[in-house]
């Protein structure tokens, strides 16, 4: 029980008892519930009463309507002295979805076994008698099970409550929802359940771009996400949300570098490296790293001796699919701007023994390099395993350091100016060169600088 004792917990927990002490149901719902069965500390916590919004928010001193249409009430409650926000839902029966997203309309009720039927799966429809359990009674004997949810839990399934199509029609996005939760509880989706899904594939299109990436991104980012995009290529979603990845599968890539297969299978193995909880810029990069690869496929030209498979241009490519990608999701400017720089870079760790210094510092410094690291080590583990190369970058990194990396630059614009340079197109090329030279070690002083540049681009007012 200790470990249980967390905010979230306690504040739901208290919350709980209030209502109850008020006359009203209330109950743990949802996620919370299967997490507690399966030992998961969850991160969330809601709770579910005969409460109507109304009711819940004269019970307590701080709450906030989010929908109170929908009947959902957050309650913040303090505990040991931090705020903690609970989401409170009245028990409801929803009307039709003619949206694919919400109900047109929704009855509040005071049936919990009502409520838990409008819900999306059987392991997610279960309900908690939160205070029992808090005094000690065993979990399955506080849990309300009306859709089957205990036995579904144990037996790994991921299956719709009800008609399964019925389930998908209400909201598209369960479609994806069922291969996010089957992947990261290691679950398998249920026959009906899989069947209704790759029916109504087609259908996902109806869904928001922003509810689609969001979705996509915790499939990335909870723990499995080759398990993830293996469902999503089964159940027809993938090529529904990400046709460019659907590309991949069955592109063969040359076997002296890439041994372990297709570049769909090189991906799924990349994916695999990827962390629970990584950064969305991280997954992201991973998995468009070489989206530019189907569209460059050049296959070995039998005149040729010795000539392989080849995929000349595939990152400037990739950039371009990539940002497409992104732009059709509407993923913010910053996180355009890395995952980009992920598929840009990932090549040049090729070239890394043998690029000047002011190369590689210039390599080794770039934006959130740790993220260029990692996609670099699981594009290696998934291809020839050879770490040389990751290993050089890193040793170099942590050799060089800030100072070297990134110096106070020895001239400026303002240097160029205070010399007799007029600001024109050639100013940046004359920094880069004053920069480069410093990153060499080939100046050292303010005057060296000025001096290089003269010598290399003239005195001012020669044209300059």
């Amino acid at each position: 029980m200790a470990r249980l004792k967390s905010s979230g917990y306690l504040a739901a927990l208290e919350i709980a008892g209030r209502l109850r002490d008020l006359g009203h149901v209330a109950y743990f719902a949802g996620g919370c519930v299967r997490d507690l069965l399966l030992g998961v500390v969850p991160q969330d916590f809601d709770v579910a009463t005969s409460a109507t919004p109304d009711e819940v928010q004269a019970a307590f001193e701080w709450t906030a309507a989010v929908g109170a249409s929908f009947g959902v009430v957050l309650v913040m409650e303090d505990i040991a002295g931090e705020r903690v926000a609970t989401e409170v839902a009245t028990f409801r029966h929803d009307g039709a979805y003619s949206d694919g997203r919400r109900p047109d309309a929704v009855r509040f009720s005071t049936d919990a076994r009502e409520d838990v039927l409008r819900r999306d799966f059987t392991v997610n429809g279960m309900l908690l008698d939160a205070l029992a359990f808090d005094q000690g009674d065993r979990i399955e004997d506080c849990v309300l099970d009306y859709v089957g949810g205990l036995t579904d839990l144990a037996a790994g399934v991921v299956r719709a409550i009800g008609d399964p199509v019925v389930r998908f029609a209400e909201d598209k996005l369960r479609m994806l929802r069922a291969v996010r939760f089957a992947a990261r509880l290691g679950f398998a989706i249920e026959a009906r359940t899989m069947a209704a899904i790759r029916a109504e594939a087609a259908e996902i299109a109806l869904v928001s771009a922003e509810r689609v990436r969001d979705e996509l991104t915790k499939i990335l980012t909870e723990g499995a996400a080759r398990r993830g995009f293996e469902l999503l290529d089964e159940s027809g979603l993938l090529v529904q949300v990400l046709p460019e990845i659907s590309r991949m599968k069955g592109v063969e890539q040359p076997p002296e570098y890439h041994p372990e297969g297709d570049v769909w299978v090189h991906t799924l193995m990349l994916l695999e490296h990827l962390p629970k909880g990584a950064s969305v810029t991280l997954a992201w990069g991973m998995l468009l790293h070489d989206v530019g690869k189907p569209a460059t496929f050049t296959a070995p030209d039998p005149a040729r001796a010795g000539d392989r498979i080849r995929f000349n241009g595939h990152v400037e490519v990739g950039i371009a699919v990539a940002r497409g990608i992104l732009n059709r999701l509407r993923f913010s400017n910053e996180e355009c701007a890395q995952i980009l720089a992920l598929v840009q870079h990932h090549m040049q760790f090729g070239d890394v023994m043998k690029m000047k210094q002011s190369t590689l510092k210039r390599f080794l410094r770039l934006p959130q390099f740790e993220e260029h690291l990692a996609l670099h080590r699981a594009d290696v583990l998934s291809s020839n395993k050879n770490l040389a190369l990751y290993e050089f970058a890193v040793r170099h990194l942590e050799e060089l350091g800030e100072e070297q990396l990134e110096p106070k630059l020895l001239v400026t614009g303002e240097d160029l100016i205070a010399a007799g340079y007029k600001p024109g197109p050639r100013f940046k090329e004359m920094l880069v060169a004053a920069e480069d030279a410093q990153l060499e070690g080939a100046i050292a002083t303010r005057e060296d600088g000025l001096r290089l540049i003269e010598e290399r681009f003239g005195r001012p007012g020669q044209g300059l």
